[in-house]
């Protein structure tokens, strides 16, 4: 698969085989990860694996009433308060692996450079036949200091990309489109 075939073709996967993704694996999308660029070089990421999937459950299940504490009174999170009450949804959809993205925090540009670590991941491992999706939903749970001081993450750092990674059940076929995009203003001999 070439580049623009992976930039193009990659999707968010919500459906998983039931098999877990190899260690090795795992650490080739890590290793892959870190070429992203970073302002002045900082490299500022660091991450935490988890492959156990009663883990990631209980996880879920945390992160589903954290998040219907946090969606009071904010109407526009209110579409996913059926989810959030569903005891059968997993934030995680069943997938094997959860691979946590932090940045420190002092660093200017943190969520940028960890952003586009996350996106190099992605890719490679769509690439590799696997599927990713970005969980915002377990921020709140990933993010906290029980949760930080547990996975020995330092409290320096803050949760950029929770992303979950698995052997997609399917390919999504459908096209997907991009909708016209606005140039504010083009400014040079060619424009």
């Amino acid at each position: 698969m070439n580049l623009l075939e992976a930039i193009k073709g990659r999707r968010s996967t919500r459906r998983f085989k039931d098999i877990e993704v190899e260690p090795e694996v795992i650490r080739e999308l890590l290793d892959i990860s870190i070429w992203a660029p970073t302002a002045s070089n900082v490299q500022p990421w660091g991450f935490v694996v988890i492959q156990d999937k009663n883990y990631l459950q209980e996880l879920s299940t945390q992160a589903k009433a954290d998040n219907l504490e946090r969606m009071k009174g904010i109407p526009r999170l209110e579409q996913y308060k059926a989810s959030m009450e569903n005891p059968n949804f997993n934030i995680f959809y069943n997938a094997s692996t959860l691979i946590l993205i932090y940045g420190k925090k002092e660093h200017l540009y943190t969520i940028h450079d960890c952003s586009m670590a996350a996106q190099n991941l992605m890719l490679a491992a769509w690439d590799k036949g696997l599927g990713t999706c970005w969980i915002g939903f377990s921020h709140g749970v990933c993010d906290s200091d029980s949760f930080k001081e547990q996975h020995n993450v330092p409290q320096d750092y803050k949760l950029v990309a929770p992303v979950i990674v698995g052997y997609r059940e399917d390919i999504p076929l459908r096209p997907v489109s991009r909708r016209e995009y606005p140039v504010f203003q083009w400014t040079g001999n060619n424009s």
